[in-house]
């Protein structure tokens, strides 16, 4: 198998030439203060050395061994605790955090990819800095002052870790009907009792201290989502002076045997009268969750085209070194027995299929990432522009989630095709990406919860005036580019999707107002014509960028652009005018059968 490469040229391309990713830095003053093009550049060069130097090579090792539980404690994979020293001692955790505290302050847009290159590298081990930064994230944004000082500059540094414990052995997406209980304790602290599974690397070895992000019920509360609390809760009590105490009251009862991400401890953790502080307000913690969760499901979008991306590097490599049958135009290498694979129209097909999710959903995620920068950054005199995008994030954060991990799993089981018989062996990789890859589709809310959080919530919930803000972006740009020949290929079909989406949109939302089934019956349809014009919408922006600079291409880089746009264009994009008419079929069919009946 082809060892993973950090894709630092497109990522290059994706922030300097489609979104000029400098010139919104320098638009937000408190970016502008902590980054320019020459340190970004060297983070991006950096962080393609370790992740391709340090934690791909551990990737498969760690799957085949796991990780192991022995009596509360967990211990990570052979190499990990080292590789995991070498991400501390280089800052990476605190990547994005808040210089006050230690983080370096780094916009999303670069954070974005320094995410998908570690989670392409290794997902397993990548799962603890991602979940480290989302916990420090909720804390900065919710927590006192006084919790902050105390526990954001070693989480920053990557000294201790971070977990959030949200699922119970009968509450998943429901997390109204949680039994973690929390009783005060007279110096401002809680005590909790009860248990959260599915919790990741809510135990380990890498790190000498662990901050969990618990969610829990008062004494008292409402019933439902609106009586549910935040809390931190150390794995080591934290002395005044910053040193650790004795261990809190919280164990590991086990570790799951998983499909994949094997490499990784997914905890079943125990609260004995654990110790913990509230997180923001009593009876507000799934506000300060949210904004971990948001954090958390734009990375598991990321992960998918991480994952997306080994494989393709892995197809690609493989398509032009094995020999197999003679192309259909004759024989293009008449020297050898064979003709390398990539000849075979079929095999094409499913490379520029990985090729167009894959750098299309780099730049989207980048895209909802510039999104993410502006809400938290824009000046207090820009408030406009703030909500703006806050009401963009809200809406396209559903579908960077589910649409970019579905297409991932998609892009790693074309990958294992091309491999043929040997994608099914373990020592070609393959198989690996397709297990880990799954997850992601399930965990931070599974995609279906997505789909109907995008259709439900924001684009009925808001009787269209969120998904009106993308409208405006993608009318706005086919108009401005209408005169720009090389662009033209692109915008006529780019328009007609768009209208189908709107067309569709309006549809749901006066077919909600009196079937209750209908958001239901159109959901996961309607993110995927979503997020495919989308990403049309982002192979257009891509082509933009790429015309100029083709005609004197040797490298094949801009050249290859265009190509892939185009097969994008006439083989992927049309997926929605079958997704629309699905869509309008309305629920009936769906909801006909009897129980029986199945």
């Amino acid at each position: 198998m082809a060892d993973y490469q950090a894709p630092l040229r497109d990522m290059r391309f994706i922030l300097n030439e489609v979104f000029d990713a400098p010139a919104l830095w320098a638009s937000l003053p408190k970016v502008a203060e902590n980054v320019d093009p020459d340190t970004a550049d060297a983070i991006l060069e950096e962080a393609g050395k370790i992740t391709s130097g340090v934690l791909a090579p551990l990737n498969r090792e760690a799957d085949e061994q796991g990780c192991k539980w022995a009596q509360g404690e967990v211990t990570s994979p052979d190499g990990f605790k080292e590789a995991y020293q070498t991400i501390v001692e280089g800052g990476w955790n605190g990547l994005g955090g808040n210089p006050e505290f230690g983080g370096m302050g780094m916009p999303k847009t670069l954070v974005a990819q320094f995410e998908e290159m570690m989670q392409g590298a290794n997902m397993a081990f990548g799962l603890a800095p991602m979940l480290t930064a989302g916990a420090c994230l909720a804390l900065d944004a919710h927590g006192s002052q006084e919790l902050k000082e105390k526990y954001l500059p070693n989480m920053y540094s990557g000294v201790w870790t971070g977990a959030m414990d949200l699922t119970e052995p009968h509450a998943g997406t429901d997390l109204g009907i949680i039994r973690t209980k929390a009783e005060p304790n007279s110096d401002g602290s809680f005590n909790l009792t009860g248990t959260k599974i599915f919790i990741t690397w809510g135990e380990h070895d890498m790190a000498e201290n662990i901050i969990h992000l618990v969610l829990a019920k008062l004494p008292g509360a409402p019933k439902g989502p609106k009586g549910i609390s935040l809390l931190l809760v150390p794995k080591f009590m934290v002395n005044d002076d910053g040193s650790l105490g004795e261990r809190n009251s919280l164990s590991c009862g086990s570790i799951e045997k998983k499909m994949g991400i094997k490499g990784s401890a997914t905890c079943v953790m125990n609260f004995d009268g654990a110790k913990g502080w509230l997180v923001g307000d009593e009876n507000k913690g799934l506000n300060a969750m949210f904004t971990m969760m948001n954090y958390e499901r734009l990375g598991v979008g990321i992960q998918g085209i991480g994952a997306a991306e080994a494989s393709l590097q892995s197809a690609r490599e493989y398509a032009m070194e094995r020999i197999q049958s003679r192309a259909p135009t004759g024989a293009q290498q008449p020297e050898k027995a064979a003709d390398p694979i990539l000849v075979h129209p079929d095999v094409r097909r499913m490379l520029l299929t990985m090729k167009g999710y894959v750098e299309g959903g780099r730049a989207f995620s980048t895209y909802v990432a510039q999104w993410l920068d502006i809400s938290k950054y824009a000046d207090a005199a820009e408030e406009d522009r703030r909500k703006h995008a806050e009401g963009m994030v809200a809406l396209l954060t559903p579908v960077a989630k589910a649409f970019l991990t579905d297409r991932g799993l998609d892009a790693c089981i074309m990958g294992q095709q091309v491999l043929g018989g040997h994608g099914f062996i373990r020592e070609w990789g393959q198989e690996q990406l397709v297990r880990d890859c799954r997850i992601t589709q399930i965990y931070e809310g599974t995609n279906g919860i997505q789909a109907l959080d995008l259709i439900g919530r924001k684009v009925v919930g808001s009787q269209g005036k969120l998904y009106e803000l993308f409208a405006e972006d993608v009318a706005g740009f086919i108009e401005e580019n209408s005169g720009e020949e090389s662009l033209r290929p692109y915008l006529e079909p780019l328009a007609a999707a768009f209208e189908r989406l709107s067309d569709v949109t309006e549809h749901v939302i006066k077919q909600a107002s009196d079937n209750p089934d209908a958001v239901g019956a159109a959901s996961v349809d309607y993110l995927d014509l979503f997020g495919l014009t989308a990403l049309g919408y982002m192979w257009a922006r891509i082509v933009k960028a790429a015309a100029p600079k083709a005609g004197d291409d040797t490298s094949g880089f801009y050249s290859g652009k265009l190509k892939t746009a185009r097969f994008y264009y006439d083989r992927l994009l049309p997926k929605t005018v079958s997704l629309a008419e699905g869509i309008r079929s309305g629920s009936d069919s769906m909801m006909a059968l009897t129980a029986e009946e199945f």
